[in-house]
């Protein structure tokens, strides 16, 4: 099996790192048009699996070429160049994968369905943790019930270590962040599908210690597909972010003041657009490379075998600091570099443009990632209903 990664950051280190560890991969081609992320990637990723390319996805005749020698793409690339490179992949004849995050993308990208079953190809959009794993987890589960009442989602990375005022680190792209917190989002209510804006409706939700108490809040873009798979079919649907509690009214007074809008602002002589500048001094401000964790949570009520059931699925994962991936690049590289050898190897045979959650098998998934020492853990119980 042979694989081609777009972009050589933090996804893409964790994606080469896991498929160069698996026997049954022959080859694994790096490519980013940021040379110093490419020399800096495979100085320490050195394996002879890995073949480092200088690529400018803007090249379209260089990328179509590179991707004839692979079986999957895998883009770790900006959302925002993701349709782009799925049509790039649709000319070479290549199954696709990336990391999704935006929804007028993902619309964009499923309307290729019809050309790519012609092809005989694969596209999986939106793959990682959220959006990705969570929404896999709560799809299979809802499928295991009847009278489907209540899906609550809940997952985040954060710092072990949080510092005042954002309690927060660089985990992944910063642009991609600011997006969640900018868009509005889907929820479903007394089984009516809306937006509403994001960093809203703040809640308490415990964890373990050394957690305790954290929070969670509405983000957007990060289950984009459950919304139209489960509309008209659920009560209740919906996403929230969990961070450190205070993290969502300061990110909030940021929002409220515009330093998140992509307007130009006159300032004196010149135009200056806020988000650029927020985003500037966030990337100075923030630590990175600290040690972090996951924290996850699928709540699902429904009926089982006529009686009212909730099923429950939750994890912690940590940073692996002796191989410099933290919790975040686990989470999101380690399931969509899983998922990218099941289509390889072709344990997933549909083809077209295909929503994860009605194509991916959950259970071979699960077992993937505790090899990887990943653990996903599964209870029920009688569900409270407020």
């Amino acid at each position: 099996m042979n694989f081609l990664i777009l972009g050589s950051g933090k996804m893409g280190y964790a994606l080469a790192y896991d498929l160069i560890r698996s026997p049954n991969v022959e080859k694994v081609i790096l490519a980013d048009a940021n040379t110093k992320n490419l020399k800096s990637t495979t100085k320490i990723l050195i394996d002879k699996k890995i073949i480092p390319v200088a690529l400018d996805i803007n090249n379209e005749a260089e990328a179509i070429e590179l991707m004839k020698f692979v079986d999957v793409v895998i883009s770790c690339l900006p959302y925002n160049l993701n349709l782009q490179v799925s049509k790039l992949a649709l000319l070479a004849n290549k199954h696709y994968l990336d990391l999704g995050g935006n929804e007028e993308v993902l619309k964009h990208q499923f309307a290729l369905n019809d050309l790519a079953q012609k092809k005989n190809v694969t596209l999986i959009p939106d793959l990682g943790l959220a959006p990705g794993l969570v929404s896999l987890i709560a799809l299979a589960t809802a499928n295991e019930l009847t009278d489907l009442y209540e899906i609550k989602i809940r997952v985040g990375g954060i710092p072990l270590e949080p510092v005042e005022p954002l309690n927060y680190c660089k985990l992944f792209s910063l642009n991609g962040l600011i997006n969640e917190y900018v868009e509005d989002c889907a929820v479903i209510k007394d089984g009516q599908l809306f937006k509403i804006p994001s960093l809203t409706e703040c809640e308490i939700i415990e964890f373990p210690k050394p957690f305790s108490q954290m929070e969670a809040f509405y983000t957007a873009g990060n289950v984009n597909n459950l919304f139209d798979i489960l509309n008209g079919k659920i009560k209740h649907l919906n996403y929230k972010t969990i961070r450190y509690p205070g993290h969502c009214n300061h990110m909030n007074l940021l929002k409220q003041l515009k330093l998140m809008s992509s307007d130009p602002v006159k300032v004196k002589k010149h135009n200056v657009i806020p988000r650029d500048l927020l985003l500037t001094l966030l990337e100075d401000a923030l630590p990175e490379n600290q040690p972090d964790a996951v924290l996850l949570r699928v709540n699902v009520i429904g009926v089982k075998l006529d009686k009212p059931c909730e099923i429950i699925w939750e994890c912690i994962d940590y940073a692996d600091e002796v191989n410099n991936i933290s919790a975040m690049m686990r989470m999101t590289a380690y399931p969509t570099s899983a998922i990218a050898q099941m289509l390889a190897r072709g344990d997933i045979s549909q083809r077209g443009v295909l929503k994860q959650e009605e194509s991916i098998p959950l259970d071979i998934l699960i077992q993937e990632l505790e090899a990887r020492g990943i653990t996903i853990t599964r209870s029920e119980r009688i569900p409270v209903l407020a």
